[in-house]
């Protein structure tokens, strides 16, 4: 493993010009850092993530997941988590890639496989898992089509084919079918969060969004807790304090205004609720984060 490790490695190394690089492949994005860099809070969307060099630490709610070129992360549903690069150095710089997950590929692929056993029960949307050869090899060959951009329409979605495959078959294949399978409980709960990241600045219950995710209130907010790691109103509120930071830092709102445009009506519980989540008062808070990146791109980013 170590060779196709050090190939992707150089692959990465020769294509990743920025910080985050969108690659001419649909879905995959390379990155880069020369340093560790501050926590970020973003959101992960379906995704397959691979370090080929470095080291990341992703929290998702309580929980810490850990990962380096020995492991490769799996997200299948939109999740806002905190993640930030723990080592890095211009000598040795972080590398890493991200590949987009289609749940209609994964859906088509699964009318070709012999149906498992049983189905995973209340996995979490997030998981980190040993990177093995037959999984990297495939992710390699993708990456390098860079160096013959002719071949990419034709190798490309074959090759994709193929990791989605091996995914599959690995140590994450029961949750990847579940965002593939339209009656599974991530898709049901799939749809509450697609309806959250619409409608955050709304006041709702849980009544709403299990008939939305079309489970009973008990059971949607069981599953829900289970995938998100988060209860459904922490989830909006990490998603309202996101989107009000974003306000602030980058379309320069103070915290009243940024804070009743996300849904709050209380300016104290609004600043209450950024202080927990983000450990400083908005203004204070605002005001580092401008110092540290003055036009608000690290928020805007996706990391990996």
């Amino acid at each position: 493993m170590l060779t196709s490790i050090t190939t992707l490695r150089d692959i990465i190394a020769d294509h990743a010009h920025e910080a985050d690089t969108q690659t001419a492949i649909p879905g995959l994005h390379f990155f880069r850092s020369t340093t560790p860099t501050m926590p970020i809070n973003c959101i992960y969307e379906p995704r397959l993530c691979i370090i080929v060099q470095g080291r990341k630490e992703i929290v998702l709610g309580t929980h810490v997941f850990t990962y380096d070129a020995e492991k490769y992360l799996i997200a299948t549903v939109d999740l806002p988590v905190l993640g930030g690069v723990t080592q890095a150095s211009p000598e040795k710089p972080y590398l890493s890639l991200s590949l987009a997950l289609d749940p209609s590929k994964i859906a088509s692929l699964l009318l070709e496989m012999p149906k498992p056993g049983n189905f995973l029960s209340n996995s979490p949307g997030l998981a980190v898992s040993t990177l093995t050869t037959d999984l990297l090899h495939p992710v390699s060959r993708l990456a390098d089509l860079l160096n013959t951009p002719q071949d990419i329409p034709v190798m490309g979605p074959l090759i994709e084919r193929e990791i989605l495959y091996r995914l599959l078959n690995g140590a994450q294949g029961g949750i990847l079918r579940q965002i593939a399978t339209a009656d599974s409980y991530i898709a049901q709960v799939s749809q509450a969060i697609a309806w959250i990241r619409k409608h955050y600045a709304e006041n709702f219950d849980i009544d709403t969004l299990s008939r939305v995710a079309g489970m009973s209130a008990p059971s949607f907010h069981r599953h829900f807790r289970a995938v998100t790691m988060m209860s459904p109103i922490q989830y909006r509120t990490r998603i309202r304090l996101q989107e009000a930071r974003k306000l602030m830092v980058a379309d320069g709102k103070d915290a009243g205004e940024a804070g009743y445009t996300v849904g709050y009506e209380s300016p104290s519980q609004f600043s209450r609720e950024y202080r927990r989540m983000f450990g400083t008062p908005p203004a204070r808070d605002t005001a580092r984060m401008r110092q540290a990146d003055p036009l608000g791109q690290s928020l805007l980013a996706e990391v990996s």
